[in-house]
């Protein structure tokens, strides 16, 4: 390995775009933001080191023997995350990037292309959820940030358009500096720009602007910036375990970008990378969303497979094994989508699974006994997910699944294959009974849960409990039987409340357990924050139909539903809640 002589960005942005310059399979996603890349544009302009880069030479006759990518040009948070796979002839050598693809990577975005990250406060389907920015340089001054000295900002259109008109300001697209070849065309954009015009701007914004755009072409276009060294072994053994040691240390690479990169590498009929991102990006599209990764997948293939070891070592992911993951892929694939649907259809989503490794025994129950296709919908397996629902609410109540879950997937293998056609689910209790990662209840445990408040993954979990017949071909909704906004201090003042430790006790107990429920999603819009024995009366006007309804949700049929009583409806209804849960988890 050699240390060669340092290049300009412009020679490496020009290489990226010839395709000269690619991704080998074994490198992980771009992950900087636009902070990242601002502040690395300013210790260029500052002289500051920006590390040396690892290239990797192949001939052309090696190239169609390994899988590249292109860099990305345009990222899109939501909609172009993933690098787009290298379409290569073989005709001309490349040079794959081992070290600094995201340094890179932001020259390139910053110089050619756009970022767009989802803004706050908007939902990730809204359409203005994630604009496209551009970079630019101010050219009148120095940044605000103490840490920095040039003003690189990434702004959309809308933001640009707002600064256009201010005096003190001036943003340079620093896309335009890539056309900008020598010091004559800096001073002729100078002076069409007016940037040298005194009555317009002070000699010292001037002078600035000048010696800013200057020094900018000189760091793109003069300077060797791009120092590297170049690796020409092509044994993709050695590559593989270059890779790994340069990534051991400093930021680190996730074990499954590693893990993903290996198996990528040895898998040799499909392309590993490609399949497992489309695949995270569809389950995660189930219903109301998920967040699975890359991590959920590879354990799950390890799991499902059968690997003995599903610990993330480098040493799990041999040929062999991953010989076995890419034979039984379809099968594992299949049997992980029927379990994120099926937990889907029991009410959970990306805001109420806050563990989303518990899918994984639930994917190894289906794939094991092959119920792919029955699962979600045959009236033969309706027991199987009552005791799967059963099981989830119960490890997401226990957090039995946080931290490191490695030593459950062994024992739920195991006791899932000595109970073959059904879900084991009295048998994984008696497993666990007086262990640590124990999912049986006491009765303080059920004291807890009852104090469990609005809104948490874990009360939902408790309610799922609460309401095992519910038809969850409906969508249902975490509710306030009695509405969270008759609570406030000048409501309760206005109902005859004063006294200020009754009003904080009202105020401590409405948003736990006892004043919630699962409504249909359509019911709750329309109940909205009537009062609830008002909203009760409109919608079942029919006594049967009423005393239907308080049954099903666990209202005690004497008590009464006006808000002003609400302290007496909580402890009736909190000792029903008790009752039922007792009973549902086989409290003694």
């Amino acid at each position: 390995m050699a240390y060669e002589t340092p290049i300009t960005i412009k020679k490496a942005i020009d290489n990226i775009k010839r395709k000269k310059y690619l991704l080998p399979s074994i490198q992980r996603e771009f992950v900087w933001d636009t902070w990242q890349i601002e502040r690395l544009f300013d210790s260029l302009m500052r002289d500051y080191p920006i590390s040396t880069f690892l290239f990797w030479k192949l001939s052309k006759e090696k190239t169609t023997d390994f899988q590249f990518y292109e860099f990305l040009r345009n990222y899109h948070e939501k909609n172009n995350r993933h690098n787009t796979k290298a379409d290569l002839l073989g005709d001309e050598d490349i040079i794959a990037l081992l070290d600094g693809q995201q340094r890179m990577t932001s020259l390139y975005i910053a110089l050619a292309g756009s970022i767009a990250e989802k803004a706050l406060y908007y939902r990730w389907d809204s359409p203005h959820a994630f604009p496209e920015k551009k970079m630019y340089l101010d050219l009148l001054a120095e940044s605000e940030d103490a840490d920095l000295k040039y003003d690189f900002r990434f702004l959309t259109d809308k933001e640009l358009k707002e600064d256009q008109n201010k005096e003190d300001v001036f943003w340079f697209e620093a896309s335009k500096i890539m056309s900008m070849v020598d010091s004559p065309s800096v001073m002729q954009y100078a002076i069409q720009h007016d940037l040298m015009n005194t009555a317009k701007y002070t000699k010292e914004q001037s002078s600035f602007a000048l010696d800013t755009l200057s020094k900018f072409q000189n760091v793109i276009h003069q300077k060797g910036t791009i120092s590297f060294y170049l690796e020409e072994s092509e044994e993709l053994d050695k590559v593989l375990q270059i890779f790994i040691r340069i990534n051991s240390g400093g930021t680190k690479l996730s074990y499954s970008d590693l893990l993903l990169s290996i198996a990528t590498a040895q898998w040799e009929e499909k392309d590993a990378r490609e399949v497992i991102h489309q695949f995270v990006d569809e389950i995660n599209s189930i219903g109301d969303g998920f967040k699975f990764n890359k991590d959920f997948v590879l354990k799950s293939c390890l799991v499902l497979a059968d690997i003995k070891d599903i610990k993330f070592k480098v040493d799990n992911f041999t040929k062999a094994n991953m010989a076995i993951i890419e034979n039984k892929w379809n099968g594992i694939s299949e049997s992980i989508k029927r379990a994120v649907e099926l937990v889907s259809k029991l009410g959970y989503s990306r805001d109420n699974l806050p563990a989303t490794n518990t899918v994984i025994p639930i994917a190894y129950f289906i794939y094991k006994n092959e119920f792919e296709n029955t699962i979600l919908h045959s009236q033969s397996r309706q027991q199987d997910r009552f005791q799967i629902k059963e099981w989830l609410a119960r490890v997401l109540i226990k957090g039995t699944f946080g931290g490191q879950p490695d030593s459950i997937y062994p024992v739920m293998r195991k006791l899932i294959n000595e109970h073959l056609g059904s879900f084991p689910l009295e048998e994984i209790i008696n497993y666990y009974k007086g262990r640590r990662k124990s999912i049986s209840f006491t009765e303080d445990d059920i004291e807890s849960i009852l104090e469990l408040n609005y809104g948490k993954a874990q009360t939902f979990s408790a309610l799922v409990l609460l309401y095992p017949s519910l038809n969850w071909n409906f969508k249902y909704h975490q509710d306030h039987i009695h509405p969270k906004s008759f609570f406030s201090t000048r409501k309760l003042n206005k109902l005859g409340f004063t006294d200020t430790e009754e009003i904080q006790e009202f105020q401590s107990r409405f948003n736990t357990l006892p004043n919630l429920q699962l409504l249909q999603a359509n019911e709750n819009t329309e109940k909205n924050n009537k009062p609830f024995e008002s909203w009760l009366n409109e919608i079942y006007p029919n006594a049967e139909d009423k005393r239907t309804f308080i049954l099903q949700h666990h209202i005690p049929t004497d008590t009464s539903l006006k808000l002003e009583d609400f302290m007496r409806f909580f402890e009736a209804r909190r000792t029903a809640l008790k009752t039922k849960l007792m009973r549902e988890l086989k409290v003694s």
